[in-house]
């Protein structure tokens, strides 16, 4: 009797944490509020926000990697306060004037509206345990991350920053690409932003990046894949065009696991794939390692 009611209240545990309860009230279904619970994408488990969100945003059946707005990842990786923005106030101003089945002055609007920033990129000079850096971190809510004149903007004051102060530079990407909107301005900044790295290079400055889900097209193309260390999360898609295009174009199918970040790490274009937990330790790391020489932080 005794085991059966341990059982039985064990069993009721489990089901508070891993099932949303759907109860019959006057023969009317309550729906369980939103967003009190997230499915995982890869394995289908039926997570608690709170718990996902206590977890880095990371599946613990599975492992699999959510996606993170900019503010998390912010605080993922600098100490609590440390962050201290720059060039917020940065905005498109539609050099095309741009219309599809809307404006694209209407898209910004709207991307702003959800966001609550002003692009897709956000900029600032960071600190993990005291040791000082620049950050850049994409927002993929953000039109999907996609490059503009802006964001190339900040990323190159991001790279000019660190030259002036001798510190290094890490970008997370998390971007669709190029943004079609501003045709060929947002391919310029492929050039633009790559130039500056290699003023980073000639002083002796670490460029590190943080390649997350996804980094494509002319991110990928160019920044994204020119860092000094290349680090990855599992699971990531990585590369230019997307596998469903590529398998389109060449007739054939794909190799498993095509243009993720473990694939990629076997062909040697990402250095190391690191937990979301484990990338501030690891990335603090690097930075003494790569910048012991060079950098104003006063580690000898």
């Amino acid at each position: 009797m005794l085991e059966r009611a341990i059982h039985k209240a064990a069993m009721a545990w489990f089901d508070d944490r891993k099932t949303p309860k759907v109860k019959l009230i006057a023969g009317r279904v309550s729906k369980v509020p939103e967003g009190l619970w997230v499915k995982c994408t890869k394995c289908a488990e039926i997570i608690q926000s709170k718990i996902l969100a206590d977890n880095a945003h990371v599946c613990q059946e599975c492992g699999h990697h959510f996606r993170l707005k900019s503010a998390d990842r912010v605080a993922l990786l600098c100490d609590e306060g440390a962050f201290q923005e720059f060039d917020a106030h940065l905005e498109s101003n539609d050099p095309l004037v741009f219309l599809d089945i809307k404006p694209y002055s209407v898209r910004l609007t709207a991307a702003c509206g959800k966001t609550g920033q002003k692009d897709a990129f956000v900029v600032g000079k960071a600190a993990i345990k005291s040791l000082p850096y620049y950050l850049g971190v994409f927002e993929f809510q953000f039109m999907g991350g996609s490059m503009g004149a802006v964001v190339g903007e900040k990323v190159a004051r991001l790279f000019e920053h660190a030259l002036a102060d001798k510190l290094p530079a890490v970008i997370v990407c998390a971007s669709g690409g190029a943004r079609m909107q501003e045709g060929i301005v947002s391919l310029m900044q492929m050039a633009k932003t790559s130039m500056l790295i290699e003023k980073m290079r000639e002083a002796g400055l670490p460029y590190i990046v943080i390649l997350t889900d996804p980094t494509t097209g002319g991110v990928a193309a160019s920044f994204a894949m020119l860092g000094d260390v290349i680090l990855a999360e599992p699971g990531a898609l990585i590369g230019f065009a997307g596998p469903r295009v590529i398998a389109q174009t060449i007739r054939q199918a794909l190799p498993e696991g095509f243009q993720r970040s473990e694939f990629l790490q076997k062909r040697g274009f990402v250095d190391r794939i690191v937990r979301r937990g484990d990338l501030a330790h690891e990335l603090r790391q690097l930075m003494v390692h790569l910048g012991r020489k060079t950098c104003a932080f006063g580690v000898s």
